[in-house]
């Protein structure tokens, strides 16, 4: 059964934050902007009824299942995630409406710290979801979707597109086709 959140609701996990979902065995991260208030209360990265994506890696074939929005995912879809080497964090940990409440120096901290993480957990991808926040956090304002010419330490960096519904000309199609273009970089496809 669908569950909803009141706007008080929704308001009271502002800066709120998501603990970072990773297993022993890590192929390719996923680096989203920041968690949302959805995402917050559910305690699920990427988790909004309009956000694509786990349909779009789905699509993809990095999954074989779904997840409610209204209540995030199970502790066995969870185990799923990581055990098939899947991982996702945030550039910036608080939650937000939007985004764009964040600052250029909070980005940029991101960055370091997104460094620090690969550099312990060593992924074979680094996927960041958002060319315009990628663009500010690591100070290339001329960046490009796919594969970047320099890593991040010693992993093969990606930028892929955000799946957020404000991203309106992306699909879940088009999604899962960077989506698997950057796994199959990974070894998972």
């Amino acid at each position: 059964m669908a569950r909803g959140f009141s706007r008080e609701e929704l308001e009271s996990f502002r800066d709120a934050t998501v603990p970072d979902l990773l297993g022993p065995k890590l192929s390719m991260l996923f680096v989203g902007i920041n968690p949302g208030l959805w995402t917050a209360a559910t305690q699920t990265h990427f988790c909004h009824p309009s956000n694509r994506f786990y349909g779009a890696i789905r699509q993809a074939g990095l999954i074989n299942w779904s997840v409610d929005t209204s209540i995030g995912m199970s502790d066995d879809q969870r185990r799923s995630f990581t055990d098939t080497g899947l991982g996702i964090t945030n550039l910036v940990s608080r939650a937000t409406v939007r985004a764009s409440e964040l600052s250029a120096s909070e980005l940029k901290k991101g960055s370091k710290r997104l460094e620090a993480l690969v550099s312990d957990r060593r992924p074979v991808v680094v996927a960041v979801a958002g060319v315009t926040a990628f663009r500010t956090a690591f100070s290339r304002p001329t960046a490009r979707m796919g594969r970047q010419a320099d890593g991040v330490v010693e992993a093969d960096l990606w930028v892929v597109p955000n799946p957020s519904g404000l991203n309106a000309h992306e699909t879940v199609d088009s999604l899962a086709d960077w989506y698997r273009k950057a796994a199959k970089a990974a070894g998972l496809l």
